[in-house]
């Protein structure tokens, strides 16, 4: 079974978080985060400025870790876990703009596209945009529909 480490960064300013569409590969035609797999020997918070810089040509500042999420799931049509660490950033330089991958839109908190977003982020989204911390594992079937999931609120990381 695949194993993979994965980074996902949300902006926010005011009211507004950024999503982006995803353009191509896994995920595409859906409004999530930004970010990726990591490559190589990078850690967690190199990937995720090499991947927000690549998808979205931002470089995020003083992003907090707010949730570990497992999923359970299929990637590529096969079985695989998914060990995603979701962070949150009010700064960063540049300007998000539009890549060959992915298409940025700000939202408003409060009206999110949850009908274009990936099935497990109602249950966890929200939350953390509110500024809880979470831990959460999905299991989902090979249609991305979700068997089970667990989402505990924890302190610190």
């Amino acid at each position: 079974m695949t194993e993979l480490t994965l980074t996902l960064l949300f902006l926010t300013k005011d009211d507004q978080v950024l999503l982006a569409m995803k353009k191509r590969g896994f995920g595409a035609g859906r409004f999530n985060g930004v970010g990726g797999k990591i490559e190589g020997d990078e850690s967690i918070e190199q990937a995720l400025i090499r991947e927000s810089q690549e998808e979205i040509s931002i470089t995020p500042k003083n992003f907090e870790k707010m949730a570990h999420i497992t999923f359970d799931e299929f990637f590529k049509g096969e079985p695989a876990i998914m060990n995603v660490h979701v962070f949150t950033t009010e700064e960063w330089t540049g300007e998000p703009t539009e890549s060959e991958e992915m298409s940025p839109q700000w939202f408003n908190i409060d009206n999110l596209p949850f009908d274009k977003m990936w099935s497990d982020d109602i249950h966890w989204l929200p939350q953390v945009l509110d500024g809880k911390k979470l831990k959460a594992q999905f299991k989902l079937d090979e249609n991305d529909k979700i068997i089970s999931h667990n989402v505990d609120i924890v302190h610190n990381f």
